[in-house]
């Protein structure tokens, strides 16, 4: 005799289902999964890292000689995944307001076609990162200790490839994405976030990158840093608006120390210096200085 009530927890949690699925108007019709699969996408991501970088994040034991046929088949693979599991995002879209079946498949095919054009140059972004991380850290002995071991890279590979899929109209995979570099850095940056080139998180861990920030060229931040919104608007029922912009906007060349906190849509103005542990609610000056005591000895700049 088993020690456990199977079948009728089996059933309860059969009731619990029902009753979230009615409350989200999901259908009960029998067939296949409706959702896209985390499963699926680390493996399309790890497929892609591959491709991008055979030689370094691709299989140990790649033969230059076999390079460009591994990346041709990888990607074929990756991409056909990658197509099946953008037709389950927009048919789960739809399925408030039923669309043709064919009209979601020329969409789903659209958008991946976009995405794999798209790859060279994301690989020529993610180049000027892994530079700007190796020219930033005067620990770094390579650019392929940095491809090969740097939290943030990992972050930016992650969040480049999560960006394109966000643009194009994907954005619960680019949310999946995002979240599984998350999952394994510390770094949560949101993939409607606009990072120009040259990026670079040194150490990384509680980073944290809101939706509609923007990040200009050449800018570096350091641990514990949040790029965050100050308000949450709501509509006249009290439900929050969507998608406004409520992040910072950063301009080029600008360092931001650990444990910043910039909050609502702010401008740190190009070539600021952003001292550590600091609280910033209003725009910063191009090329000025914020520290702790600035902050105290000055509050008639309003930077607090």
């Amino acid at each position: 005799m088993s020690l456990f009530d199977v079948g009728a927890i089996v059933s309860a949690l059969h009731d619990a289902r029902d009753e979230w699925r009615d409350s989200q108007r999901r259908s009960r019709e029998p067939g296949s999964r409706e959702f896209p699969s985390r499963e699926a996408l680390a493996d399309i991501v790890e497929s892609l890292k591959g491709a991008l970088f055979p030689m370094r994040l691709g299989p140990p034991d790649l033969r230059h000689e076999s390079e460009d046929f591994y990346v041709g088949y990888t990607l074929d693979s990756a991409l056909n995944a990658l197509l099946n599991q953008a037709r389950l995002e927009l048919r789960y879209t739809a399925r408030h307001e039923p669309r043709a079946a064919e009209d979601i498949d020329a969409q789903a095919g659209a958008a991946v076609r976009e995405f794999a054009a798209a790859l060279p140059g994301i690989r020529r972004l993610l180049d000027g990162d892994v530079l700007a991380a190796f020219q930033g850290d005067p620990a770094a002995r390579s650019v392929d200790e940095v491809l090969l071991c740097y939290p943030g890279i990992l972050a930016m590979i992650h969040h480049r490839v999560a960006h394109q899929l966000y643009r194009l109209g994907l954005p619960l995979l680019a949310r999946i994405a995002a979240e599984l570099a998350h999952a394994q850095t510390g770094i949560d940056i949101h993939p409607g976030a606009q990072i120009d080139a040259g990026f670079f998180i040194d150490h990384g861990t509680g980073v944290v990158i809101g939706e509609t920030a923007v990040i200009g060229k050449r800018v570096r931040i350091y641990q514990a840093v949040t790029l965050g919104a100050k308000r949450f608007p709501t509509d006249a029922e009290g439900n929050l608006q969507k998608g406004l912009p409520r992040h910072p906007v950063v301009e080029d060349d600008v360092v931001i120390y650990a444990g910043a906190t910039i909050l609502g849509r702010v401008t740190l103005g190009k070539g600021a210096t952003i001292g550590g542990n600091v609280w910033i609610t209003d725009d910063v000056p191009p090329g000025a200085g914020v520290t702790q005591a600035s902050l105290q000895n000055a509050p008639q700049r309003r930077l607090v």
